[in-house]
């Protein structure tokens, strides 16, 4: 059995802005299919929650505490706490991730 793996607030609206602007901007199959890619690459940190790589932006600032996984562009921000795993954030890995990291992990 796998550990639970749940979305903070920040992340589930993080994704719901993604498959909202995809379905706008391009097409509803898109975002349906986006949605699809982002739900499964979390539901594998069930089984596989330390095989993420250590977000650079983070490694620079000597945190070694989160990891991240990849639908690209997208990046999944996680943090597994106590036989949990907690998914931070969803984002385009194109926006500025540093100041966005900063703001959602270090000073939220």
């Amino acid at each position: 059995m796998g550990l639970p793996v749940f979305l903070t607030d920040d992340a589930a609206q993080d994704l719901e802005e993604i498959v909202e602007y995809i379905a706008e901007h391009d097409s509803p199959a898109k975002a349906d299919h986006v949605l699809d890619r982002i739900e499964s690459a979390i539901g594998n940190l069930s089984h596989h929650p330390h095989r993420g790589a250590y977000p650079k932006e983070l490694l620079e600032l000597g945190i070694h505490e989160y990891r991240q996984v990849f639908f690209k562009p997208y990046r999944i921000i996680y943090r597994v706490c106590a036989d949990t795993v907690y998914i931070y954030l969803i984002a385009d890995g194109r926006r500025d991730m540093q100041s966005l990291l900063q703001r959602r992990l270090l000073m939220g």
